[in-house]
């Protein structure tokens, strides 16, 4: 809680060698399969071939290992670092005790190749005619370049910020995902021929029009960047935050700085309440205890979780067990406990004079079912709560892509305001226009958007080669 670097468990290459010979006697592996059930993955959304490189990591073949993982993986080194594993949910050892630690063997493989050189910039041998413009430079848009180029394509990668990355960037904390790292890869594929061209905000200061008739293709990765807000009471109030603004200025402001200009959200001795109990919730409480908050809560409108599997929770299901992340970790330490406060819903936000927020008044919830079948929160009388707050920060996920993108390119969309564009193809009611990743599912996981972008390529390929 002392600075903003980078934090993850390291085994010894024994113990990593280890895990790996602890998958070869699973029989029949799901870790890798990446279907959907009951609306959660389940197993690698990107293939991963896990048991093959798990066995390379055992023989301590490692340069064998990187091989096998960037033939599914074009980015292991964020996805070693910032995703969530359903492999590891799905993973047939987690059936009677804990799962191989497969995540930290992917980071494991990619880091000691970058450790010893065998990550090279690797341009293709010849080049195309074709032009394709790629808007966003998140996971997906990243994924999609990196497979365009290998093909052959000249690709220009278009970002709206003053950084590389989207998500990545500026909307993972520092001590989660080194921005060091992004920068290693972009400038790798910088040296491979990708063009990259931040500030150019399309649909704003560049017409997507001319985008359009200027490339022979576009792939939209924008992501899904409307925040969810809360309609209460007092939201209009001073100190109310969206979570991703709290995170963005942050990080623009460390790399910038090192936090010296003061352009971000300070939380120091403030008391400050997040609102939401996902991954972004956690980085916000990891961030404002940085800063060296008065205290933290963090509500979560769901019931605690169980420690261990539920009757209609089975595995290979992505396990929805109770977890403690980073931030709860370090809460827990600084302050006694965990910070999380369950089956809370906010009923209003309340100010001081100057219109700056100084209270969030609460009731429990308990979930019941109506007679159509839905779970709805019915308040429990008498368990109202008034929490003192100088600082409310949303997270409360994303409802989709922001309009005036999908306005200016006349893109059709789905009733949940995404991309109409169907999965395999990609293609949106422009038959030039390819949308992948966040913009066209909704909010997901790095290493889905890796997927997308990587099967949008493929698709983009065929069109241009038609």
């Amino acid at each position: 809680m002392q600075n903003w670097d980078e934090f993850h468990n390291e085994l010894s290459e024994k113990e990593q060698r280890l895990q790996g010979g602890r998958c070869m006697d699973c029989g029949v592996p799901f870790c890798h399969t990446g279907i959907m059930i009951k609306g959660m993955v389940s197993g690698c959304p990107l293939h991963n071939l896990i048991p093959e490189w798990n066995d390379l990591i055992y023989r301590g073949q490692f340069e064998e290992a990187i091989k096998r993982l960037q033939k599914t993986n074009n980015f292991p080194e964020f996805t070693g670092r910032v995703c969530p594993a359903p492999c590891e949910g799905a993973c047939t050892d987690g059936l009677h005790g804990d799962p191989v630690t497969i995540k930290y063997n992917e980071k494991y493989i990619i880091d000691k190749a970058f450790e010893n050189g065998w990550i090279k910039p690797n341009p293709p041998a010849k080049r195309t005619d074709k032009k394709v413009a790629i808007v966003g430079s998140g996971p997906a848009g990243l994924a999609c370049a990196d497979e365009l180029n290998k093909l052959g394509h000249n690709v220009t990668v278009f970002e709206r910020a003053d950084r590389l990355g989207g998500l990545l960037m500026y909307g993972i904390p520092n001590m989660k995902l080194d921005k060091k790292v992004i920068d290693r890869r972009i400038n790798i594929m910088e040296q491979e021929g990708i063009g990259f061209k931040t500030g150019v905000d399309v649909g704003d200061n560049y017409n997507g029009q001319k985008l359009v008739t200027e490339f022979d293709s576009v792939v939209l990765c924008c992501g899904a960047t409307k925040p969810r807000d809360l309609n209460a009471e007092g939201r209009e109030l001073n100190g109310i935050h969206f979570a991703v603004e709290y995170l963005s200025q942050n990080t623009k402001s460390l790399l910038d700085s090192n936090l010296k200009d003061s352009n971000y959200i300070n939380s120091k001795d403030k008391d400050v309440v997040v609102i939401g109990g996902g991954d972004t919730g956690t980085d916000c409480v990891g961030t404002s205890l940085r800063h060296g908050c008065k205290s933290v809560i963090q509500l979560e409108i769901m019931p605690k979780p169980s420690k261990e599997r539920q009757a209609n929770n089975p595995w290979p299901q992505f396990p929805k067990t109770y977890k403690v992340d980073y931030g709860q970790e370090e809460a827990a330490y600084k302050f006694g406990k965990d910070p999380r406060d369950y089956c809370v819903m906010t009923k209003k936000f309340v100010g001081d004079e100057n219109k700056n927020i100084k209270e969030v008044h609460t009731v429990n919830i308990k979930w019941e079912k109506t007679d159509d079948g839905r779970m709805v929160p019915v308040a429990i009388p008498g368990t109202e709560k008034i929490i003192k707050a100088d600082i409310v920060l949303l997270a409360l996920g994303f409802l989709g892509p922001e309009d005036r993108i999908l306005e200016n390119l006349k893109i059709e969309r789905t009733q949940r305001s995404n991309v109409k564009a169907e999965y395999g193809s990609f293609v949106t009611n422009n038959e030039k226009i390819f949308a992948a990743g966040d913009m066209r599912r909704g909010q997901s996981l790095v290493v889905s958007a890796i997927d997308e972008g990587r099967l949008a390529a493929k698709a983009c390929h065929e069109y241009l080669c038609d």
